[in-house]
């Protein structure tokens, strides 16, 4: 059977030059990074390596790169300590987040008491930039607006420059979960007016379990997690060095190979778009996933023209076809509910019919892609 996987804004395959630098870390450089004698000096030495490297790309300074567990640490460590430290009163985001992002501002809410408002959203998911500066403009509280870069079910692309200057003429802090777009995107805090950011390596063809945060310098934010003076003391805790080694090769890589890497990927999405309208004719693409250029090159969330009924048994019909893809976020996987971006963005009736998301790497090819579509045609036929 033919084996082919395209949930790659789930988790991607690690590189191989990645797996590789890992495992020389783990059998060579095991000292802790805390220590002081030559063991812990040579893994302290990569740690900051790293660190240097990530900023350098970035156009940051390396203290303003905190090494986490992942984007959902990061986002729940940036808001906390926002609302704690730097007297926010209010959130702003969206309905569509990511949950690292909603459920955090929730219990931010029942916590401290703080508003939570909800930007509204175009017929496509895009939030709506007039009445994101009306609620920035509601009242004199000091606010917080958390909206991400790209979407990971829709892959709206959001300009998140725009908001940034819009959150700098209203002295409001701006965070972004960018965790589909780092290692994807080019970026320079330097022209973009950002606060705090977030990445996890696993989107990247890196490890699981090793991301960062972008948090600017002299944010005022203090440490969430204590113990140790790891990350200058912003994170205490132990280093996982191996993991940080392999974030640094997989970051490196997707940045030296950018260029070419979305030309191909772009490549695959543009042909499975054209397919796939081809072939199941009355398909329907979420938010702008079907548009090139208004959404991310990696992926695309179909809406298919099957009933309820039959569209229960599409994934695992796909699963047993060999084909790995998703419902909606990683996150929901095995849970009854719904997904809550489609939920805003579509009408009853859309979402009575099945929608999932394809999404693409660079280890992909045309022909898994024919197959994927094939293996749809026959199931809309059957």
């Amino acid at each position: 059977m033919q084996k082919v996987y395209l949930d790659n804004a789930a988790t991607t395959q690690v590189r191989e030059g990645v797996i590789a630098k890992m495992q020389e870390a783990l059998a060579l450089y095991y000292g802790n990074p805390s220590s002081t004698h030559s063991y812990g000096r040579s893994a302290k030495t990569a740690v900051e390596k790293a660190r240097k490297t990530i900023a350098k790309t970035l156009n940051a300074q390396p203290s303003e790169i905190i090494f986490t567990s992942g984007g959902t640490e990061a986002d729940n460590m940036i808001l906390r300590c926002a609302v704690r430290d730097l007297g926010v009163k209010t959130i702003i985001t969206s309905k569509i987040e990511h949950h690292a992002v909603l459920h955090t501002a929730e219990e931010l809410e029942k916590e401290y008491g703080i508003s939570l408002d909800y930007v509204d959203l175009d017929a496509k998911g895009n939030p709506v930039l007039a009445h994101l500066e009306e609620l920035l403009a509601k009242d004199a509280s000091k606010k917080l607006v958390s909206l991400m870069h790209v979407n990971n079910e829709i892959g709206n692309i959001t300009d998140i420059a725009a908001i940034g200057e819009i959150c700098k003429e209203n002295d409001a802090f701006f965070h972004s979960d960018t965790v589909q777009s780092v290692g994807h995107y080019p970026w320079d805090v330097e022209k973009i007016p950002i606060d705090f950011f977030t990445a996890a390596a696993h989107k990247f063809h890196g490890p699981k379990g090793i991301g960062f945060a972008f948090i600017r310098k002299n944010s005022g934010l203090k440490p969430m997690i204590f113990g140790g003076s790891q990350e200058r003391g912003f994170r205490a805790g132990t280093e996982p060095f191996h993991n940080i080694v392999g974030l640094e090769e997989a970051f490196v890589s997707s940045y030296e190979n950018l260029e070419e890497e979305v030309k191909l990927v772009r490549g695959l999405k543009q042909h499975f778009v054209e397919k796939i309208k081809k072939e199941i004719p009355e398909v329907e693409f979420n938010g702008f996933s079907g548009d090139m250029d208004k959404s991310t090159y990696t992926l695309v969330n179909v809406r298919l023209p099957f009933d309820k009924q039959k569209g229960l048994m599409l994934l695992f019909h796909l699963d047993i076809k060999g084909i790995a893809c998703s419902k909606g976020s990683a996150c929901q996987s095995g849970s009854n509910m719904g997904s809550h971006v489609l939920t805003e963005i579509l009408d009853d009736t859309e979402l009575e019919k099945p929608s999932l998301r394809f999404s693409f790497s660079k280890y992909n090819t045309i022909q898994e892609l024919d197959y994927t579509i094939e293996i749809l045609k026959e199931f809309a036929q059957s």
